[in-house]
């Protein structure tokens, strides 16, 4: 395994790790870390790191702005401007491409696959990637979006802030094998309050909107709360059940 700290964002020194395991060619996950987009790092969790890169996927982990530095739609920006580094700007090939992230990480994630207009500066197209693991994200508006608006962070709205605002038009597929990506969606039995009922929803609206079911997977973590499960095996064998 090879292990490289890169900066890709020189002006804010903002950085991304990437591991390679010894496969030539391997499967990438590119990983986005959570914390309510005010906590949190890259490294974390390195028990999904260890167990990917053990089965010959290759991991992308990156940091990104966070409050109270940061406002909207920044650490969005820093997430597309880094799966264009890793995409364009290294050396390294891979056979497949999937990204995702928890909790905040996924809502980078839903809003990148969501609202194409973030990657599209960069010549990419999500629906183009191979899959997504969406865990625990928000598909609403993040709480802490609606605290940088001065909002009860317990508010539900569905604005450009939210990824189920940019669910408009039916989804038609643009990879070679023409499918839609693999999406994963976790949520749990105990997770944050609306959490796991905006999740289903989300669910409802993509299949509405015609994501093949197929390509849709749902993982109910019954007994556990918010991303407890993130250290577990467990974790790593979803993820892995949808690289292929």
């Amino acid at each position: 395994m090879t292990k490289l700290t890169l900066t890709y964002d020189t002006t804010n020194n903002i950085k991304l790790d990437l591991y390679l395991p010894k496969t030539e060619a391997p499967p990438l996950f590119i990983y986005m870390h959570g914390g309510g987009l005010e906590g949190g790092d890259r490294t974390d969790p390195h028990e999904l790191f260890e167990r990917l890169i053990h089965d010959g996927i290759a991991v992308a982990t990156l940091d990104y702005r966070m409050y109270p530095s940061a406002k909207f739609p920044e650490f969005i920006e820093d997430a597309a401007k880094a799966i264009d580094f890793i995409l364009h700007n290294n050396t390294y090939r891979f056979s497949k491409i999937y990204a995702g992230g928890s909790s905040a990480g996924a809502y980078l994630a839903m809003m990148l696959l969501f609202d194409n207009r973030y990657l599209a500066k960069y010549n990419i197209d999500p629906l183009d990637f191979d899959g997504w693991v969406l865990d625990a994200g928000q598909p609403t508006t993040h709480f802490n979006v609606l605290r940088e608006r001065g909002l009860d962070t317990r508010l539900v709205r569905i604005d450009d802030a939210a990824p189920l605002y940019h669910i408009t038009h039916s989804f038609k597929p643009t990879h070679p094998d023409g499918k839609l990506p693999m999406i994963l969606n976790i949520a749990a039995s105990n997770d944050m309050p609306a959490r796991l009922e905006q999740l289903k929803l989300l669910n409802a609206v993509l299949k509405q909107f015609g994501w093949q079911t197929d390509r849709l997977h749902f993982a109910y973590m019954n007994g556990y709360s918010h991303c407890e499960y993130d250290h577990s095996p467990i974790f790593a064998e979803l993820i892995e059940s949808i690289i292929k």
